[in-house]
């Protein structure tokens, strides 16, 4: 029998129901306590999901020191033996995919047809990928004067703090973890307060894959406590971030006023989505802009926001737009439907909403900029186009993280490269055109970590992810991120 709609949002909101949740903390291989306890909302109807350890400097300093005195044995362990442990977490995760996917809806909104088809898999195919990259890295054997020999190796750094954040709780933690465990470090995780519930499970499933005690911790709270006091802190070696600009300049200083901690930082971004004349298929540019822009609620740090489109063709495309945006229409996140879910909060919603009456005030409201209520929360905005804004306004400079995208026409393709460049970010760009030439030449003058090219926010497993100027430094993906996590060390050797 073919299950309906409706039987299967009926079963995901008897599992929500069913679930079993724990917020404690986890440091040094069990569940721990913490002096004080937060409840943790669900933006999908605004149920309390679990009490969350409200960890203190206390509980930052018990994490840091398992993860210190597990980092020889784990470190020396050799990297084949870490590659079975890790690919054995991954085996478990995908056992336990169904129970992640769900926390993760619940503690964030996203519907659960994208946690379990796309974030929960992605988590796994990420941890598997450099589980298997753990045992292929390799030394150099540079050139030296006769007689003498030169070994240069990676070596782990130690301590690796992350603090992540709560757009893709999961995703981005793995993001963090992989590498850094896989090259030999141990790790202080400090996930979201929004979004920490399968973090904390992903940590006991790392236990009970063979993770020894101590080298995956994973420490609750605020970024007033948690993430200060491992910023500070003067024995974590290293420390990940994916965030705001703002915080991103406290660690900065934290890590000059400690002991010199390694960063690696992403720190959002403001992306822009070319559209010239010459695209081939105009129906395909606006489907993707759509997911450029209103995917995960637009709560995405390389959002392509700021759609900029060739005057030629600026009124058909717009009306292509407001098509495809409406597949982005929200919907109960349990109902395993298409659409969007939640934003993180109402609060945010809020936040993102006055952005939208300023577009409404001084501009114009395109589609969308609608506020709707689902199963009780008012934290659901449709997707919002917004226009008539000058190219100076904020709607195009500032990071809204919410469904809301502004559209600008251009004439030239100079006037499109310095309109797109016109931001303090540099993370990601699209470009649509059916001209070679013309994708080589403005992909190259574009400031971004990433460009698309007939496509948006390209991402995989084996590429960099990353940013140029106010959005960081530093990658994500790819082998690239060993570099977060190791330095090269030269052994010279000479007889005689």
């Amino acid at each position: 029998m073919t299950s309906t709609s409706a039987d299967l949002a009926l079963d995901w909101h008897a599992r929500a129901e069913a679930l079993a949740i724990d917020g404690r903390a986890f440091i040094d291989g069990r569940r721990t306590a913490s002096a004080r306890t937060r409840p943790t909302i669900s933006p999908v109807d605004g149920r309390t999901l679990a009490e969350l350890g409200a960890c203190g400097a206390d509980d930052v300093d018990r994490a840091v020191a398992a993860a210190r005195r597990a980092f020889p044995a784990w470190s020396r362990m050799g990297a084949e033996a870490r590659k079975g442990l890790l690919l054995a977490l991954a085996a478990l995760m995908e056992r336990h995919a169904e129970e992640l996917a769900l926390l993760e809806t619940l503690d964030s909104g996203k519907p659960i047809l994208q946690t379990t088809t796309v974030d929960v898999p992605g988590a796994i195919s990420t941890l598997r990928w450099y589980a298997e990259a753990a045992d292929k890295q390799s030394g150099e054997l540079p050139a030296v004067p006769p007689g003498a020999t030169a070994l240069v190796t990676r070596e782990p750094l130690g301590v690796v703090a992350a603090i992540v954040p709560w757009n893709f709780p999961l995703e981005i933690a793995v993001w963090k973890l992989a590498p850094a465990l896989a090259a030999g470090n141990t790790m202080v995780l400090k996930p979201a307060e929004q979004t920490s519930l399968n973090v904390l499970r992903l940590a006991e499933l790392a236990a009970e894959a063979g993770l020894p005690d101590g080298v995956l911790n994973v420490v609750t709270g605020s970024g007033r406590e948690v993430g200060v006091a491992l910023a500070h802190h003067m024995d974590v070696d290293a420390l990940a971030f994916t965030g705001s600009t703002a915080v991103s300049r406290t660690l900065l200083e934290a890590s000059g006023r400690s002991n010199l901690k390694r960063l690696s930082l992403e720190a959002g971004g403001k992306s822009s989505n070319i559209i010239f004349a010459d695209t081939a298929d105009l129906s395909l540019a606006a489907a993707k802009a759509a997911f450029g822009a209103f995917y995960n609620q637009g709560q995405v740090c390389s959002a392509n926001s700021r759609i900029l489109v060739q005057r030629e063709v600026h009124g058909e495309f717009a009306a292509l737009l407001a098509g495809a945006a409406a597949g982005y229409a929200p919907a109960d996140p349990l109902a395993g439907l298409e659409g969007n879910g939640a934003l993180i909060s109402s609060a945010h919603a809020d936040d993102v909403e006055r952005w939208i009456v300023r577009g409404r005030t001084e501009g114009e409201v395109l589609f969308g900029g609608g506020r709707r209520e689902v199963r009780g929360s008012d934290a659901y905005l449709e997707p919002t186009l917004l226009g008539g804004l000058a190219a100076d306004h904020e709607v195009h400079r500032e990071e809204i993280f919410g469904p809301v995208a502004v559209l600008q026409a251009f004439d030239t393709e100079e006037e499109a490269v310095r309109l797109a460049n016109a931001t303090d970010y540099g993370l990601a760009a699209s470009v649509w055109t059916s001209n070679l030439s013309r994708a080589h030449r403005v992909a190259g003058e574009l400031l971004a970590g990433t460009v698309s090219v007939n496509t948006v926010d390209a991402l995989g497993n084996t590429t960099p992810f990353g940013g140029f100027k106010q959005s960081g430094f530093g990658r994500d993906l790819s082998l690239h991120a060993f570099d977060n996590y190791t330095a090269p060390k030269t052994t010279w050797i000479q007889f005689g």
